[in-house]
């Protein structure tokens, strides 16, 4: 289990030769070399899918007018262009650096805001909403609809739109020493190209207005809208030495209704709808259910022929599923390590329809509850290779393990493609030390 560690900078140093940088509330403020380097970053050839083609540089070629110190959600969004509904349409490089906690559940004023505040005016309250779809009045045939669905629909709709921060194309974003978080929400890359998120906390991107639909699974389920990082149809895109948690509000805290968790949180970083060349490197994902989905849905028009991504060096650290779950993608998963401690542990790689995975050199470590049969899970795919890989420290073939357990619903163990970017490859046993303790934020 990765136990967390400050970066070793003493304010002294990071006092001495300091730079003064523009910033969107103070100009005065300052960022060290060391950080101006990393801001200045781009994902180096060869690493992963977010090297291919045109590579990803981020905010690499920012003038000095447009490299940002933020503190708050009002100077975060200033940094991205000044109005979150238009950021995404900002193309200008700029690098933005996050110091301390930026609480997006706050308005301009930095006043807290509750999820009371997003339902006021709506007519929604969650009770109102149970009674009027419990399922042994108003059935499992349809979803939910009139009134009570409008005013929650309404509701969830004014949260997004303060804590999902929209991030425009040629962006770096870097989060200081090992204290930048942003809490209670997250980015939202949609339509754009050229992005890097590196050494950022995001913590409980929770929604306050999940929806209930009787017809997911066999007895209905809850489902909520944000993930941390959003990336649809993005491309070139480098996540990096982030770490992703529902800290203090985790799913297994959740009551239930209708005898189902009443999930608040969905995906942690996910990659859907066309989106293309992304590398996922050295981050850690903790303490949640759903954590990496690839691909939109099982009919989706615009994955085939995209969702080329890279997971390398990643740590999954007491997780459930979706590590990542794939549709379609060429999907390269090689050197990470899965610390699997969730008694609600389902599976980690999740091989969907028409997915491409190549999953090597990966290290599972399994409570004793958990065969190794259960690292793969089979949603209607035929694409997977999955070679070199340990189970608490033993070779293990994953596809033959699972089919030894799944015999009804056996995996296809085939080759589609072969990766090719992959700018260091470490051996399968090193990989709880090195990812262990060097993955996530805090290590750059």
């Amino acid at each position: 289990m990765r136990i967390p560690r400050s970066l070793l900078l003493g304010t002294a140093s990071l006092l001495a030769a300091a730079i003064a940088f523009p910033g969107t509330a103070s100009a005065a403020s300052t960022v060290t070399p060391h950080w101006e380097g990393i801001g200045r970053a781009a994902l180096a050839a060869s690493d992963g899918w977010g090297s291919a083609t045109t590579g990803t540089t981020g905010g690499g070629a920012a003038d000095a007018g447009h490299a940002f110190l933020v503190h708050d959600r009002a100077e975060l969004v200033a940094a991205l262009g000044g109005d979150n509904a238009t950021n995404a349409g900002n193309a200008t490089p700029k690098i933005i650096y996050l110091a301390g906690t930026i609480d997006l559940n706050t308005d301009d004023a930095g006043r807290p805001l509750t999820c009371a505040d997003y339902a006021a005016g709506t007519g929604y309250s969650l009770p109102a909403y149970l009674a009027a779809y419990d399922p042994a009045t108003w059935g499992t045939a349809t979803e939910p609809s009139g009134p009570l669905e409008d005013a929650r629909d309404a509701a969830q709709k004014a949260q997004a739109r303060q804590i999902q921060i929209n991030v425009g194309a040629n962006t770096t974003i870097v989060g200081l020493r090992h204290t930048a978080r942003i809490l209670g929400g997250g980015f939202v890359v949609k339509n754009v190209d050229n992005v890097i998120i590196r050494n950022t906390t995001f913590e409980d991107a929770a929604d306050c207005f999940p929806s209930w639909d009787p017809k997911d699974g066999a007895t209905g389920n809850w489902n909520s809208e944000y993930d941390s990082v959003t990336l649809y149809n993005a491309t070139h895109v480098w996540a990096d030495h982030n770490t992703f948690t529902d800290g203090r509000n985790p799913d297994a805290a959740q009551p239930q209704y209708f005898g189902r968790p009443y999930q608040v949180h969905d995906g942690q970083l996910d990659v859907t709808n066309g989106s293309d060349y992304v590398t996922a490197s050295w981050n850690a994902f903790e303490d949640h259910d759903k954590t990496n989905l690839v691909g939109s849905s099982n009919t989706s028009k615009v994955d085939p022929g995209h969702l080329r991504v890279t997971f390398h060096h990643n740590l999954w650290s007491n997780t459930v599923q979706r590590a990542p779950r794939v549709r379609f993608g060429q999907v390269d998963v090689f050197n990470n390590y899965y610390a699997v401690g969730a008694e609600e542990y389902e599976y980690s790689i999740g091989v969907g329809k028409s997915s491409q995975i190549v999953a090597e050199a990966n290290y599972f470590e399994l409570p004793a509850n958990a065969p190794a049969g259960k690292v793969l899970y089979n949603w209607g795919g035929t694409g997977l290779s999955a070679t070199g890989n340990l189970v608490n420290g033993a070779p293990v073939d994953l596809a033959a393990a699972f089919n030894e357990a799944h015999p009804a619903t056996p995996l296809a163990a085939e080759s589609t493609w072969t990766p090719t970017l992959r700018l260091r490859v470490d051996r399968a046993d090193k990989l709880p030390h090195l990812v262990g303790h060097h993955a996530g934020i805090g290590h750059l």
